[in-house]
């Protein structure tokens, strides 16, 4: 079993629904950006937007309960958050309570 803690954590965001609201980037503006299309994606440590559907990066430790929250907040419950190492969603639309 692995343990959320330490596990490396991974985040994606489905445009498909996204409302634009806006939550997660303000929870984590270095992993959530808005593109010119208004919806939500995430961005890598190179500061680029990941447009491909499905695209992940992973959450930086020191922002890993920004990241939760804005899954957690998300109106349109388009964020998943991931474990790297099996890829379960441990926050989101998916995730176990």
């Amino acid at each position: 079993m692995t343990d959320v803690a330490t596990d490396q954590l991974q985040v994606w965001v489905d445009q498909d629904l996204c409302t634009g609201d806006g939550l997660c980037v303000q929870y984590a503006p270095e992993v959530f950006e808005f593109d010119v299309d208004g919806l939500a994606y995430v961005k890598g440590p190179d500061g680029e937007l990941r447009l491909a559907p499905g695209a992940r990066v992973d959450v930086p430790e020191h922002l890993r309960l920004e990241v939760i929250d804005s899954a957690k907040e998300c109106p349109g419950e388009c964020i998943h958050v991931v474990r790297g190492s099996d890829g379960v969603e441990v926050a989101g639309p998916e995730a176990e309570d």
